[in-house]
């Protein structure tokens, strides 16, 4: 006989709003963190996508920002150190319907979880990574992390430490990546397209958020975050479009040899045939990465936000399901008496 609960039919809504991605939990972040506003765009861009809530899931890892999962109305694993990836990699590995996003941060997936960052990558799976760079150990209280500038003072290098930093862009470009952007933790608008862009790709997306640690390392990224001289400091690259920048839109990005060049138009000779036109389905990695680590050794060029390469390939969860069935087909399915017990591979045990 059936019963009531087998009569109701499951109604995927068409529309979606961030509500519902919020969990019943309260955020439990310092207030002005920067966590808050990329935890909102997540809930947005997940909006968006349309993505099913009980289709999606978040991991994380251990850090500030990995506290994100509890804050989601997805399915959630918290891991361990550095591991979120492989965890991630495993669930969309065992069900690539799934949609699977990351939540994870600059000490989490450079340093202990390094290895597993650039193999992720490396490897192609398709899933969202959100990095959360703020230069800083924040939940350990205050140590510096593998993106901390040489020279930086903190309670792990009363000194200031004497290496130099892990470029997010660069281990991601190096890694064969295709798909990195970058955006600022308050610009939600931007924030959310880009985090869009990074759900839509097929393949392992990384999406860089400068984000502000307000207890230790407060105004890290105040260079390109500050209304005052962010227009001057940074460009958004936007597919098919001009790289322009400045408060007056007067300044462009133009070739000049092998190098980039931050030029005014109309000046030197210079004009807007040529500025650059962003394109990020290029196979020229190498343009990308130039644009990526624009303005991240003081060189007097703007840091580059937006989707700065997304090219789509080859997936590790569906050419590995393909290989499976391949070799499925190939080869005669075999009972058990068959495979095990009537083989000449058999011992006796007395």
């Amino acid at each position: 006989m059936k019963t009531t609960n087998d009569l109701i039919t499951k109604v995927t809504p068409t529309q979606y709003n961030p509500k519902d991605y919020k969990s019943v939990n309260s955020v439990r972040w310092c207030p002005g963190c920067g966590d808050h506003a990329v935890l909102n765009c997540i809930q947005r861009a997940m909006a968006e996508l349309k993505l099913v809530p009980e289709d999606t899931v978040m991991v994380s890892g251990i850090g500030c920002s990995s506290r994100l999962t509890y804050y989601m109305e997805t399915y959630g694993i918290h891991s361990i150190h550095g591991r979120a990836l492989p965890i991630a990699t495993g669930v969309k590995v065992a069900n690539p319907n799934l949609n699977v996003w990351v939540a994870t941060g600059d000490g989490d997936s450079l340093a202990i979880g390094g290895n597993h960052f650039i193999h992720t990558i490396r490897r192609n799976v398709d899933l969202t990574l959100v990095l959360f760079n703020n230069k800083i150990y924040g939940l350990t209280k205050g140590q510096y992390s593998p993106t901390s500038e040489r020279g930086f003072v903190s309670k792990s290098a009363p000194y200031g430490t004497v290496e130099n930093p892990f470029r997010p862009a660069e281990l991601c470009l190096g890694a064969r990546g295709n798909f990195f952007a970058r955006a600022i933790d308050v610009d939600m608008k931007n924030q959310t397209e880009i985090l869009v862009a990074a759900g839509k790709h097929k393949g392992t997306s990384v999406v860089e958020v400068l984000q502000n640690c307000v207890i230790f390392n407060h105004g890290i990224h105040n260079k390109y975050t500050d209304r005052a001289w962010k227009d001057e400091n940074t460009i958004l690259l936007k597919n098919g479009e001009k790289m322009i920048f400045g408060a007056e839109k007067n300044k462009g990005i133009v070739l000049d040899g092998w190098n980039l060049k931050a030029i005014i138009i109309g000046e030197e000779g210079y004009t807007i045939d040529d500025v650059l036109v962003h394109d990020t389905s290029s196979s020229d990695n190498v343009l990308h990465l130039k644009l990526a680590l624009m303005g991240t050794d003081e060189d007097d060029m703007p840091v580059a936000l937006g989707v700065i390469r997304d090219v789509e390939t080859l997936t590790y969860e569906i050419e590995q399901a393909k290989q499976i069935e391949k070799v499925q087909a190939s080869t005669p399915k075999r009972t058990l008496e068959e495979f095990l017990l009537s083989s000449t591979n058999v011992w006796e045990v007395k």
